[in-house]
């Protein structure tokens, strides 16, 4: 394998582009699996102590590891796009509100710290430091610490610091270790895969 195709992306590996054409087709097909993969994560709720986890952090950091910055990024601002819209696409969406309101309520932040992530794991998978374990864990740890930075920086800017870290941070940190662990091992198999298809 040279090292081009080895510095490639799993997208590009399993989807190479042969034309301007396959490019659109191939950037409008993984916007709308990207967005409706979101959709879901946010949706689908697993029960964990102390509060119920939703696997949409990691799917951020796996759809950027995956895509890289430009698409990565790409799948989470039409997300976000979406949201601000009005589609109910985010966790509690209907039943909590939606829109804008949504966004600027208490988990805006961490909405915002999505595309913060994906931008910089993103990054980080072009220069590829998504294929082996270890750079897939630092990228993993890297992109849930900055939705945590995001999200509790707005938060605390709403309720104050020291109760932002016990509601909107501390409860979320064991379940976050179980996404951070299992993103990296889904994450390598899947590059495994692409390698080998």
């Amino acid at each position: 394998m040279s090292s081009k195709t080895a510095s490639l992306t799993i997208v590009d590996r399993m989807w190479p582009i042969e034309s301007q054409q396959g490019r659109l087709l191939r950037t409008v097909c993984l916007a709308l699996f990207g967005t409706l993969l979101l959709t879901l994560s946010a949706k689908v709720k697993v029960p964990f102590y102390p509060v119920p986890m939703t696997m949409q952090t990691m799917v951020v950091l796996m759809i950027s590891a995956s895509c890289g910055l430009r698409m990565g990024a790409a799948v989470v601002l039409g997300y976000l796009l979406e949201g601000a819209l009005g589609l109910p696409v985010f966790a509690d969406t209907p039943e909590r509100g939606v829109g804008l309101a949504y966004m600027m309520g208490p988990t805006g932040g961490y909405l915002f710290g999505f595309l913060i992530a994906a931008v910089v794991t993103g990054a980080m998978a072009d220069r590829g430091m998504a294929r082996s374990l270890p750079s897939l864990l630092a990228l993993m740890l890297v992109g849930h610490a900055l939705m945590f930075v995001s999200g509790y920086a707005y938060l605390g800017l709403l309720i104050g610091y020291d109760k932002a870290w016990l509601l909107g941070v501390l409860p979320f940190l064991p379940s976050t270790a179980v996404k951070i662990a299992l993103g990296t091992v889904l994450q390598k198999g899947a590059d495994l895969w692409s390698r080998l298809s």
